[in-house]
């Protein structure tokens, strides 16, 4: 555990993620010090409140300082500022990592500004809700789950085994994958699903001949578990959209083929048709369940696992 344990981790961003490392850190006492910087007042001062750090600043710059480890969990789309703003200030043989969902995108941002002699390692851990802000963290979000390394060439051994080991501790199955790699798995796996359900519920929103009250009241019936996807972070969403962009075209090319392939199914009556397709599926669902990625509790287990207070 003792190399586990980093002196100062700088947590820049504080939001799901941020916060959610900021629990564990503090539970599994994987650091002496943590240091929580995030561009708004107001988030710091609900972060402070919280506790989730023993010291606060406004100061990307600042919170690097002395920093062993540094954890950037901001909307990829931010990544090369944050790199910016730190550049100058990391310590020689920090650790700077990043839980972006896109990988190849981050690493043309911050890779530029990062100083010879800083290891450069970045990840995705693969956790998380519809919630977002300081308060939606919880210690037990990575337990289980899988974080994604994307080492670059050449990237330090005992850096690499150092971080693999801090995902570990904060209960993370850690997986090395190439970056181009990583952005088309994601494209599939999270990307698509989320665009998919954003697009269904602004389509019922956008509807005439159904009511809106309808929609609200009879969601139990499927629409429901897309509102959930559709109520993610959209900063983050929008910003995932534009920056994994060849991937997420070619995943969603692929879908219009099988919508279309799916939609004429369905007009010429082509029941074996339909029935393989949705046995095929129902085997994939049942596969997720087996690997620990769901639990096979009715109705997704929602009355098993209600947060406190819903």
């Amino acid at each position: 555990m003792e190399h586990t344990k980093f002196e100062k981790i700088a947590l820049i961003g504080i939001g799901l993620i941020g916060s959610s490392l900021a629990r564990v850190i503090r539970r599994n006492d994987l650091a002496d010090h943590i240091v929580v910087a995030t561009r708004s007042a107001e988030t710091l001062s609900d972060a402070q409140a919280l506790g989730l750090g023993d010291s606060y600043t406004t100061s990307n710059a600042e919170a690097v300082a002395d920093a062993d480890l540094v954890i950037v969990s901001v909307p990829v789309g931010s990544s090369a500022a944050v790199a910016e703003d730190i550049a100058a200030h990391l310590k020689p043989g920090a650790i700077v990592t990043d839980v972006g969902s896109t990988k190849a995108s981050v690493i043309e941002q911050m890779r530029p500004h990062m100083p010879v002699g800083v290891h450069f390692i970045p990840g995705h851990p693969i956790a998380g809700t519809e919630r977002s802000g300081p308060s939606a963290g919880f210690a037990e979000l990575f337990e289980g789950r899988w974080c994604i390394l994307t080492p670059l060439e050449g990237t330090d051994p005992d850096a690499l085994e150092r971080l693999t080991r801090f995902w570990q501790a904060c209960g993370s199955t850690v997986e090395a994958m190439d970056p181009a790699h990583h952005d088309m798995v994601l494209a599939i796996v999270s990307h698509l699903p989320h665009i998919i359900a954003y697009n269904i519920v602004g389509t019922a929103d956008d509807l005439e001949a159904v009511t809106k009250s309808e929609v609200i009241k009879y969601s139990a019936s499927g629409f429901r578990d897309f509102t959930r996807l559709a109520a993610s972070d959209p900063t983050m969403w929008r910003d995932v959209c534009l920056h994994n962009r060849d991937a997420i075209l070619e995943m969603l090319s692929r879908f219009s083929e099988d919508l279309a392939s799916l939609q004429r199914a369905i007009r010429w009556g082509d029941g074996d048709k339909l029935f393989d397709l949705f046995s095929r599926t129902r085997a994939v669902r049942r596969s997720i369940v087996e690997a620990g990625q769901d639990v096979d509790a009715v109705d997704f287990g929602r009355q098993a696992t209600r947060l406190p207070g819903e």
